[in-house]
């Protein structure tokens, strides 16, 4: 099929191995616009996607007490230069389960398009999830994507999340994720994006620790350059006695680029406790200086210090 050629062949040229859509021990769905290319389910592992003419509509559920040893892969595109994409996403963690995502959001020849995402994470007691997402969004800069979630944490378990964009043009980002943690359970997001060109970036996102000795992270890391503008809002509420989080926002700027920092945090237990840190400016005098008595010269310097804050 078509798409599914050029989105494995993109997914390919990022450094991916294509070959786990074929794999039958690695389940997968993928899709372009809004046909569904390709899906295969798993022992342990369900999937319910559907075309509904205007968009996708899927539900992954990982039954209870399983443990998915390989990373179950999401594969979503545009493969034309004009298209729209709207997928609804449902993931549900069951007691005691275990897995990881892989998601790889591809747009490699779009000149003008949409990507949005509902999703809602529901992560049972105990359950364990990794959910790595990755986009590409070509080199014209018009895309525009819009991810939202709401996430819940149940008692007990654990919540990883890592968005990264920092490979061609961003276009419009607007990334709105929420939250709640329950007792004894963590959460981190860390989100890692390259501005360039007239990019404009907004990542807000909040987490609730709303049971006992819950934990919460929210780390964002943001480089801008050229004429990229970029805001960054975190906010962490801790509810509840013991609950510990902490909001780090770090944003590096060069040329005429703009960037722009909102933590907030919001304790209403004595006993719990949220710290948070923000930085914006451009990359630090003494690093520079370090890598440039080693032979860089000043724009090798600034890449490579930039490129490791995105690592």
């Amino acid at each position: 099929m078509r798409e599914l050629k050029i989105l494995t062949d993109t997914f390919e040229s990022l450094g991916g191995d294509p070959a786990v859509f074929q794999d039958r021990h690695i389940a997968h769905m993928a899709a372009s616009g809004h046909r569904l290319v390709s899906q295969r389910e798993i022992s342990g592992v369900t999937i319910d996607a559907q075309e509904t003419g205007d968009g996708i509509t899927n539900t992954i559920i990982i039954e209870k007490g399983k443990h998915i040893a390989l990373p179950i892969h999401l594969c979503l595109g545009i493969t034309e230069k004009t298209g729209t994409q709207r997928i609804h996403t449902r993931l549900v963690i069951e007691e005691g389960a275990s897995a990881s995502f892989l998601a790889h959001c591809l747009f490699p020849f779009v000149e003008s398009g949409e990507h949005r995402m509902d999703a809602t994470l529901e992560i049972k007691e105990g359950a364990h999830v990794r959910y790595n997402e990755s986009h590409y969004q070509g080199t014209c800069g018009g895309m525009v994507v819009v991810p939202k979630a709401i996430v819940s944490v149940g008692p007990g378990a654990q919540y990883f999340s890592d968005f990264s964009l920092v490979t061609g043009l961003v276009g419009q980002l607007h990334i709105d994720y929420v939250v709640q943690v329950d007792a004894s359970a963590v959460a981190e997001l860390t989100s890692k994006v390259f501005g360039r060109s007239k990019d404009i970036i907004q990542i807000k996102e909040k987490m609730v620790l709303a049971g006992e000795y819950a934990r919460g992270l929210i780390k964002t890391r943001v480089a801008l350059e050229h004429d990229a503008q970029g805001e960054m809002t975190g906010i962490m509420e801790a509810h509840a006695k013991g609950a510990r989080g902490h909001v780090d926002c770090r944003e590096i700027i060069k040329d005429r680029a703009v960037g722009r920092a909102i933590p907030i945090v919001q304790v209403t237990h004595p006993e719990a406790k949220v710290t948070h840190e923000a930085a914006i400016g451009t990359v630090d005098k003494k690093e520079l200086e370090t890598l440039m008595a080693h032979g860089l010269d000043p724009e090798q310097a600034t890449e490579l210090i930039v490129s490791g804050m995105l690592q």
